[in-house]
């Protein structure tokens, strides 16, 4: 049997990620220590964000202006109402307006972050990003260099690297922003739990979830103190924790953090409010990980309805959820149904963000698993370069989101025997991952894991075992020893140990595989099954045919338990 590798779809996993605060679009106020308030979320691609309004800004800027000042409000206006074209040009009147108070006035600083903002909300992260560092640049310039006010600018430059792929780009502009609100505002304030957060983010990203955890809490506890246990910004942090949880495979440490998010938003704001699509995405995430399909589709299902009740038809919020929900049915072998949702998926995208906005290079991915997997392999690999054209910047400007797209089309060669044009694919993704998470985070244990599963086909088992054993050390440290993804190299492994004929090795590897699948996935999920059947093949060879009869009877039971559970209504 074929050596099983890591081919995630590509994300966004919207609901299900990460939620990362970023401290934004300053009001002219009076700084004050305990000014902060939370706005409402505002959505951003790929990495969904939590608005934090800052009033830090000096009363008297506003009277001098009111041309300026309403261009600005007349941008908003525009771009509340999806008027793309005419905010952006306001916007950038705006600047140039405030370009003639000179290089240091603070309402400069606040129109480049507006532009800033405005062209990261709809996925322009390549031009938000030098905006948003020079709106920082400004402040910088205007305010000293410990000033409250640069919280801001500072958490937003942040999150345009982290928006991009570039967790430790980000990372000491996150650090720079919580020291000054920890010194400035004090520990206990809003912003210090936003800046927390954000760090927390970047830790997420980079694997470094020992460090996240404390940080997520100490937000949690912030908000909590300045807000109260059942206030909806608790609900983003708690949703937080559960997708941390969630990626590390403790499902059922993240369950209950789902779960008090759910029952906060709802008696806040009532069942159908828009607050309600974190929690519930991240829920119907949290099922589809752990192979619950059945709980997963309402979940999602209902997410969908809020979000096209609620901002209408064709917002860009809608296609997350899509592409969510396809993928569902994807993983279900549900191809017929997963089709069209990935297809609306990507014309909402293309319609709002431009053919060429990287959401649509990522959905564009899954399409092509979909049509992978049905053995369309002409369109498949269409999808993925395609995919690969949107996506892939060029040689050393790559970021981690492309890897997805050249580990897909990889692994469409692979499985066509058309090895030599699989493996630059593979090493150049593990490359790209080494570089830009370090080689410890696990999607480089996913690379590792896909160019082993090349050369254990190719049967070059001496170039496969060390990969292996190298994804399983990575994997053990990133994600911990019982994660799904251990038991799943170990299956690997025994594999290569299998057709070496090394039958006692490997024999003695499958059960703790077995043990970490099951206690992961559940007993019922087909990757268990798989794994059960690998054993008793090796269990036939090694003679002890009464324990190889009893796995294969185990395997057709969870075949037959999971058809009937995931059977289409």
């Amino acid at each position: 049997m074929a050596p099983e590798t890591f081919s995630h779809p590509a994300g966004p996993r919207s609901r299900g990620a990460r939620a990362l605060t970023v401290v934004a679009r300053p009001c002219l106020e009076s700084p004050r220590g305990d000014s902060a308030r939370v706005g409402h979320p505002r959505a951003v691609p790929v990495i969904r964000a939590l608005v934090l309004f800052l009033l830090l800004w000096p009363v008297a800027v506003a009277a001098q202006s009111p041309g300026w000042e309403e261009l600005l409000a007349a941008a908003e206006r525009a771009s509340d109402r999806g008027q793309v074209a005419d905010a952006e040009r306001l916007y950038l009147d705006a600047v140039k307006q405030a370009e003639g108070f000179g290089e240091s006035d603070l309402r400069l600083a606040r129109s480049l972050g507006e532009l800033g903002l405005f062209y990261r909300e709809r996925g322009r992260s390549r031009e938000a990003a030098p905006i948003l560092h020079r709106a920082l640049s400004v402040t910088e310039t205007a305010v000293p260099p410990d000033d409250p006010r640069l919280v801001a600018p500072l958490n937003n430059a942040g999150a345009a690297w982290l928006q991009q792929g570039l967790a430790a780009d980000a990372e000491p502009v996150f650090r720079r922003a919580l020291a000054i609100a920890e010194r400035k505002l004090g520990p206990d304030d809003l912003a210090t739990g936003a800046s927390l957060i954000n760090l927390g983010a970047v830790y997420q990203a980079r694997a470094r979830y020992a460090e996240a955890e404390p940080l997520y809490r100490g937000a949690l506890q912030i908000q909590e103190k300045a807000l109260g246990p059942a206030d909806p910004e608790v609900a983003r942090t708690l949703s937080s924790l559960g997708a941390l949880y969630r990626e590390q495979g403790r499902y059922a440490e993240a369950m209950p953090f789902y779960q008090r998010a759910l029952a906060i938003v709802e008696r806040a704001v009532g069942p159908d409010h828009i607050r309600m699509a974190l929690p519930l995405g991240g829920m119907a995430a949290l099922y589809n990980a752990q192979g619950r399909y059945r709980e997963a589709e309402p979940l999602y299902r209902r997410t969908l309805a809020i979000q096209e009740r609620t901002l209408g038809p064709d917002h860009p919020a809608l296609a997350v959820t899509l592409n969510d929900l396809g993928d569902l049915y994807r993983v279900q072998g549900r191809h017929v149904d997963a089709e069209p949702f990935l297809l609306r998926s990507i014309a909402i995208r293309e319609a709002r963000m431009g053919p060429r906005h990287p959401d649509v290079g990522i959905t564009l991915g899954n399409l092509g698993l979909v049509y992978f997997e049905q053995r369309r392999y002409p369109q498949a690999e269409a999808a993925y370069k395609r995919a690969l054209a949107i996506l892939d910047p060029g040689p050393g400007k790559e970021t981690p989101v492309v890897t997805e797209s050249l580990n897909n089309l990889a692994e469409l060669y692979r499985v066509q025997g058309r090895y030599a044009e699989a493996e630059p694919l593979y090493r150049r993704s593990l490359a790209i991952r080494e570089r830009a998470l370090g080689p410890e985070h696990p999607s480089v244990a996913a690379s590792l894991n896909n160019l082993a599963a090349l050369y254990h086909l190719q049967g070059r088992y001496v170039e496969a075992e060390p990969l292996y054993r190298r994804t399983l050390v990575i994997l053990e440290k990133s994600v911990g020893s019982e994660h799904q993804r251990v038991g799943i190299t170990l299956n690997n492994l025994a594999e290569v140990y299998r057709a070496e004929g090394r039958w006692g090795e490997a024999a003695a590897i499958y059960p703790r595989a077995i043990t970490i699948v099951e206690q992961s996935l559940g007993p019922d999920h087909p990757t268990l099954a798989s794994l059960l059947e690998n054993y008793a093949s090796v269990l036939r060879r090694a003679r002890r045919d009464a324990e190889a009869l009893e796995a294969d009877e185990r395997a057709r039971d969870i075949r037959a338990r999971h058809a009937q559970q995931n059977q289409r209504r």
